[in-house]
Protein backbone atom coordinates (compact mmCIF):
# COMPACT_ATOMS: atom_id res chain seq x y z
CA UNK A 1 0.00 0.00 0.00
CA UNK A 2 0.88 3.59 -0.69
CA UNK A 3 2.45 5.61 2.25
CA UNK A 4 -0.45 8.58 1.20
CA UNK A 5 -3.02 5.45 1.21
CA UNK A 6 -2.04 4.39 4.73
CA UNK A 7 -2.02 7.46 6.51
CA UNK A 8 -5.52 8.29 4.85
CA UNK A 9 -7.09 4.86 5.86
CA UNK A 10 -5.35 4.64 9.16
CA UNK A 11 -6.23 8.53 10.76
CA UNK A 12 -8.56 10.98 9.99
CA UNK A 13 -6.98 12.87 6.91
CA UNK A 14 -8.18 13.19 3.59
CA UNK A 15 -5.44 11.54 0.91
CA UNK A 16 -5.15 15.23 -0.48
CA UNK A 17 -4.51 16.31 3.40
CA UNK A 18 -2.06 12.78 4.06
CA UNK A 19 0.10 14.17 1.36
CA UNK A 20 0.66 17.53 2.65
CA UNK A 21 1.21 16.25 5.73
CA UNK A 22 3.74 13.59 4.57
CA UNK A 23 5.52 16.51 2.26
CA UNK A 24 5.74 18.63 5.96
CA UNK A 25 7.76 15.61 7.32
CA UNK A 26 5.10 14.91 9.75
CA UNK A 27 5.29 11.51 8.80
CA UNK A 28 7.84 8.71 10.14
CA UNK A 29 8.03 4.79 8.76
CA UNK A 30 10.25 2.57 10.93
CA UNK A 31 11.79 5.87 13.01
CA UNK A 32 12.65 7.72 9.91
CA UNK A 33 11.07 10.95 8.08
CA UNK A 34 9.92 9.89 4.36
CA UNK A 35 8.59 12.68 2.74
CA UNK A 36 7.38 10.49 -0.54
CA UNK A 37 3.54 9.90 -0.50
CA UNK A 38 3.71 6.89 -3.06
CA UNK A 39 6.35 5.28 -0.92
CA UNK A 40 5.22 1.74 0.20
CA UNK A 41 4.14 0.61 2.94
CA UNK A 42 5.44 -3.14 4.39
CA UNK A 43 3.15 -4.92 6.65
CA UNK A 44 5.31 -4.60 9.46
CA UNK A 45 6.37 -1.04 9.20
CA UNK A 46 5.70 1.48 12.49
CA UNK A 47 4.23 4.39 11.18
CA UNK A 48 3.54 8.22 12.93
CA UNK A 49 2.19 10.94 11.82
CA UNK A 50 3.36 14.16 14.42
CA UNK A 51 4.51 11.69 16.96
CA UNK A 52 1.40 9.34 17.10
CA UNK A 53 1.69 5.74 16.13
CA UNK A 54 -1.31 4.88 13.55
CA UNK A 55 -2.40 1.44 12.74
CA UNK A 56 -5.03 0.52 10.03
CA UNK A 57 -8.51 -0.29 11.24
CA UNK A 58 -9.14 -4.53 10.39
CA UNK A 59 -9.61 -6.30 7.51
CA UNK A 60 -12.38 -5.23 5.00
CA UNK A 61 -14.62 -7.70 3.34
CA UNK A 62 -17.29 -6.29 0.15
CA UNK A 63 -19.94 -8.36 -2.12
CA UNK A 64 -20.07 -6.97 -5.26
CA UNK A 65 -22.24 -7.40 -8.38
CA UNK A 66 -19.97 -7.30 -11.28
CA UNK A 67 -22.16 -6.08 -14.47
CA UNK A 68 -21.29 -7.20 -17.63
CA UNK A 69 -18.16 -5.70 -19.43
CA UNK A 70 -16.38 -4.60 -16.24
CA UNK A 71 -13.24 -6.35 -15.76
CA UNK A 72 -12.05 -8.11 -12.39
CA UNK A 73 -8.69 -6.02 -12.07
CA UNK A 74 -7.53 -3.34 -9.75
CA UNK A 75 -6.55 -1.21 -12.61
CA UNK A 76 -6.39 -1.02 -16.06
CA UNK A 77 -6.07 1.87 -18.69
CA UNK A 78 -8.70 0.85 -21.36
CA UNK A 79 -11.65 -1.14 -19.67
CA UNK A 80 -13.88 -0.44 -16.57
CA UNK A 81 -12.64 -2.28 -13.42
CA UNK A 82 -14.31 -3.90 -10.70
CA UNK A 83 -12.74 -1.51 -8.66
CA UNK A 84 -13.58 1.70 -10.53
CA UNK A 85 -17.66 0.78 -8.97
CA UNK A 86 -16.48 1.94 -5.42
CA UNK A 87 -15.90 4.64 -3.98
CA UNK A 88 -12.47 5.91 -3.79
CA UNK A 89 -11.75 6.23 -0.70
CA UNK A 90 -13.28 2.68 -0.32
CA UNK A 91 -10.83 1.29 -2.89
CA UNK A 92 -7.34 1.48 -0.93
CA UNK A 93 -6.07 -2.15 0.01
CA UNK A 94 -8.89 -3.98 -1.32
CA UNK A 95 -7.97 -7.25 -4.05
CA UNK A 96 -10.74 -9.73 -5.79
CA UNK A 97 -10.95 -13.07 -4.53
CA UNK A 98 -12.01 -15.13 -7.42
CA UNK A 99 -12.41 -13.30 -11.03
CA UNK A 100 -15.02 -13.02 -13.68
CA UNK A 101 -14.23 -12.27 -17.21
CA UNK A 102 -15.61 -9.48 -18.90
CA UNK A 103 -19.13 -11.09 -19.91
CA UNK A 104 -20.05 -12.86 -16.93
CA UNK A 105 -22.22 -10.95 -14.47
CA UNK A 106 -22.77 -11.52 -10.63
CA UNK A 107 -20.84 -12.28 -7.02
CA UNK A 108 -17.54 -10.48 -7.12
CA UNK A 109 -16.08 -10.70 -3.54
CA UNK A 110 -13.06 -8.41 -2.41
CA UNK A 111 -11.12 -7.74 0.67
CA UNK A 112 -8.41 -6.91 2.36
CA UNK A 113 -7.48 -10.58 3.89
CA UNK A 114 -4.58 -11.65 2.14
CA UNK A 115 -4.96 -14.98 3.59
CA UNK A 116 -9.29 -15.27 3.38
CA UNK A 117 -9.10 -14.71 -0.41
CA UNK A 118 -6.42 -17.82 -0.53
CA UNK A 119 -9.00 -20.18 1.14
CA UNK A 120 -11.29 -18.83 -1.46
CA UNK A 121 -9.22 -19.33 -4.36
CA UNK A 122 -6.64 -21.89 -3.64
CA UNK A 123 -6.88 -25.27 -5.99
CA UNK A 124 -6.35 -27.37 -2.35
CA UNK A 125 -9.77 -25.90 -0.76
CA UNK A 126 -12.02 -26.52 -3.88
CA UNK A 127 -14.50 -23.82 -2.64
CA UNK A 128 -17.67 -24.29 -5.15
CA UNK A 129 -19.26 -22.00 -7.16
CA UNK A 130 -22.17 -21.70 -8.43
CA UNK A 131 -22.89 -19.79 -12.34
CA UNK A 132 -26.45 -19.95 -13.87
CA UNK A 133 -25.80 -20.16 -17.77
CA UNK A 134 -28.10 -20.06 -20.34
CA UNK A 135 -27.72 -21.94 -23.27
CA UNK A 136 -28.14 -21.88 -26.79
CA UNK A 137 -29.61 -25.12 -27.43
CA UNK A 138 -31.69 -27.17 -25.00
CA UNK A 139 -29.06 -29.26 -22.60
CA UNK A 140 -29.53 -33.02 -22.30
CA UNK A 141 -29.64 -36.19 -20.19
CA UNK A 142 -26.47 -37.28 -21.66
CA UNK A 143 -24.70 -34.19 -21.46
CA UNK A 144 -25.62 -33.25 -17.95
CA UNK A 145 -24.11 -37.22 -17.06
CA UNK A 146 -20.92 -36.01 -18.68
CA UNK A 147 -20.58 -32.59 -16.60
CA UNK A 148 -20.97 -34.46 -13.51
CA UNK A 149 -18.71 -36.90 -14.38
CA UNK A 150 -15.16 -34.65 -15.37
CA UNK A 151 -15.37 -33.54 -19.19
CA UNK A 152 -12.10 -33.03 -20.94
CA UNK A 153 -11.69 -29.41 -22.22
CA UNK A 154 -9.64 -28.21 -25.43
CA UNK A 155 -6.42 -28.02 -25.34
CA UNK A 156 -6.02 -29.84 -21.95
CA UNK A 157 -5.35 -33.68 -20.99
CA UNK A 158 -6.54 -33.44 -17.48
CA UNK A 159 -10.22 -33.59 -17.32
CA UNK A 160 -12.11 -31.31 -14.47
CA UNK A 161 -13.35 -32.74 -11.68
CA UNK A 162 -17.66 -33.46 -11.80
CA UNK A 163 -19.67 -30.50 -11.33
CA UNK A 164 -23.11 -30.47 -9.75
CA UNK A 165 -25.52 -29.25 -12.37
CA UNK A 166 -29.07 -28.45 -11.63
CA UNK A 167 -31.88 -28.04 -15.16
CA UNK A 168 -33.77 -25.67 -14.17
CA UNK A 169 -35.36 -24.97 -17.82
CA UNK A 170 -34.41 -26.74 -20.92
CA UNK A 171 -32.08 -24.04 -21.80
CA UNK A 172 -31.12 -23.18 -18.51
CA UNK A 173 -29.29 -24.44 -15.57
CA UNK A 174 -27.11 -24.25 -12.66
CA UNK A 175 -23.42 -25.77 -12.83
CA UNK A 176 -21.42 -25.76 -9.51
CA UNK A 177 -17.65 -26.03 -9.94
CA UNK A 178 -14.83 -26.52 -7.23
CA UNK A 179 -11.78 -25.00 -9.49
CA UNK A 180 -11.07 -21.70 -11.41
CA UNK A 181 -9.53 -22.59 -15.32
CA UNK A 182 -9.54 -20.22 -17.59
CA UNK A 183 -13.13 -19.79 -18.87
CA UNK A 184 -13.92 -23.19 -17.60
CA UNK A 185 -18.13 -23.06 -17.20
CA UNK A 186 -18.34 -21.83 -21.11
CA UNK A 187 -15.39 -24.67 -22.17
CA UNK A 188 -17.26 -27.50 -19.97
CA UNK A 189 -20.68 -25.92 -21.77
CA UNK A 190 -18.45 -26.39 -25.09
CA UNK A 191 -17.14 -29.81 -24.12
CA UNK A 192 -20.53 -31.04 -24.14
CA UNK A 193 -21.78 -29.65 -27.83
CA UNK A 194 -23.20 -26.74 -26.40
CA UNK A 195 -22.72 -22.53 -25.96
CA UNK A 196 -23.37 -20.45 -23.45
CA UNK A 197 -25.57 -17.06 -24.11
CA UNK A 198 -25.57 -15.85 -20.81
CA UNK A 199 -23.36 -16.74 -17.63
CA UNK A 200 -24.20 -15.26 -14.15
CA UNK A 201 -22.04 -16.42 -10.81
CA UNK A 202 -24.91 -16.24 -7.59
CA UNK A 203 -23.48 -18.25 -5.54
CA UNK A 204 -19.23 -18.95 -3.55
CA UNK A 205 -19.59 -21.61 -1.38
CA UNK A 206 -22.27 -20.54 1.56
CA UNK A 207 -21.93 -16.93 0.57
CA UNK A 208 -25.14 -16.00 -2.28
CA UNK A 209 -25.82 -12.72 -4.11
CA UNK A 210 -27.65 -10.31 -2.43
CA UNK A 211 -31.09 -10.06 -4.58
CA UNK A 212 -31.20 -6.09 -3.35
CA UNK A 213 -27.89 -5.28 -5.08
CA UNK A 214 -28.47 -4.15 -8.77
CA UNK A 215 -25.70 -4.26 -10.84
CA UNK A 216 -22.52 -2.18 -9.68
CA UNK A 217 -23.71 -1.90 -5.99
CA UNK A 218 -21.89 -3.19 -3.33
CA UNK A 219 -22.30 -3.86 0.84
CA UNK A 220 -20.21 -5.27 3.33
CA UNK A 221 -20.04 -8.75 3.80
CA UNK A 222 -21.49 -9.68 7.43
CA UNK A 223 -19.64 -11.44 9.95
CA UNK A 224 -21.76 -14.69 9.33
CA UNK A 225 -20.61 -14.77 5.68
CA UNK A 226 -17.46 -13.84 6.73
CA UNK A 227 -17.15 -16.81 8.94
CA UNK A 228 -18.88 -19.04 5.89
CA UNK A 229 -15.99 -18.50 3.67
CA UNK A 230 -13.14 -18.27 6.30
Amino acid sequence: MRLDYFIANASALSRRDAKRAISAGLVQVDGQVCRKAGSPVAPESAITLDGQPLALPGDRYLMLHKPEGVISATTDSQQPTALDLLPADVRPGLHIAGRLDADTTGLLLLTTDGQWSHRITSPRVNCPKTYRATLSEPISSGAIALLEKGVTLRNESRPTSPARVERLEDRLIDLTISEGRYHQVRRMLAAVGNHVEGLHRWRIGAVTLDPDLSPGQYRELTAAEVERLA
